[in-house]
């Protein structure tokens, strides 16, 4: 009895020793979590009810209730930046569907895949700031590559690019795709590489076709990878503040400005602090909404 007694007193000295260390291993990460965003996300939600500016003395906040939400859908500039953001939410489809092409080019056509694959991520590891500068070089109206060329083939009204109305977002949209997609294309080789040969070589053995092979074996064992990037894309363009501030500060006429650089112009520049966190949570609402109707699709197109 002893005996049994002492190896389970060690035992549970071991256990306890072994969640103590995961414990430290997790607190720095734990710690940072609560800090850095928990409190200031819950901060946040309580200042969307008030009127205040971050610069006065907390002892100047001010209780308004939801009148920070209903002034929301008066504030025309707010209308303009989530009906752009929406139109941003495209980049992500073309975006997939480009790198699932050059995924699947690489994986099967292509020699020295690591060369291309390094080729097509750098631009998503590049500085945004420096790729910001390189597209204004290239869509300078006057002086442009882009609309040298376009002259040079017979167009004698190029757009204007980023400093067009009808033509700013679109360029935006360009770009992102551009940056993102090395990203997806990196992933969906993972996944592509993961996919069992046998499964082709039996289709080819039944006589399928290329499309054939694609329609019923890829795209159905790639869908958890397209389910991931779809959602993360989302939450990405959603996210889009740093090519707009550097690019075109939501200019012309707010044709490039999305939600995120509004709340920015409002807590920064005009002090909002109050209206600002309402927009972020409004903005964290929609990004929530959007998620769970996705994953609420996800079971009728996705096979695990």
């Amino acid at each position: 009895m002893d005996n049994s007694t002492d190896k389970k007193k060690r035992k549970q000295r071991g256990e306890r020793k072994e969640n103590l260390a995961g414990y430290l291993f997790v607190a720095p990460m734990l710690i940072g979590l609560i800090v850095l965003t928990i409190i200031p996300t819950l901060l946040t939600l309580i200042l969307s009810f008030t009127d205040w500016s971050f610069i006065a003395g907390i002892d100047k906040i001010k209780f308004v209730g939801f009148k920070n939400y209903i002034k929301l859908f008066d504030d025309n500039v707010f209308r303009i930046s989530l009906k752009n953001n929406l139109i941003m939410l495209f980049v992500v489809p073309v975006q997939m569907i480009l790198a699932l092409i050059l995924a699947v080019i690489v994986d099967r056509v292509v020699f020295f895949k690591n060369f291309f694959k390094v080729i097509f991520f750098l631009p998503y590891i590049s500085s945004i700031v420096a790729v910001a500068i390189v597209f204004q070089l290239l869509f300078h109206p006057s002086y442009g590559p882009i609309n040298k060329f376009l002259m040079a083939v017979g167009v004698k009204n190029p757009p204007l690019w980023l400093a067009d109305i009808h033509y700013a977002l679109p360029s935006i949209m360009i770009i992102l795709v551009w940056v993102g997609i090395g990203f997806c294309m990196i992933v969906y080789l993972a996944a592509l590489q993961s996919i069992p040969r046998d499964l082709y070589e039996s289709a080819d053995i039944d006589g399928a076709g290329v499309w054939t092979r694609f329609m019923r074996i890829t795209l159905p064992l790639v869908s958890p990878t397209t389910f991931f990037l779809l959602v993360t894309g989302i939450i990405s363009t959603f996210k889009s503040f740093d090519i707009i501030k550097v690019l075109t500060e939501g200019k012309p006429a707010y044709s490039t400005s999305v939600v995120t650089y509004h709340l920015y112009t409002k807590a920064f520049d005009e002090l909002k602090t109050g209206y600002a966190s309402s927009i972020a949570w409004f903005l964290l609402g929609c990004v929530l909404l959007i998620t769970l109707f996705q994953l609420y699709g996800q079971k009728k197109w996705v096979n695990y």
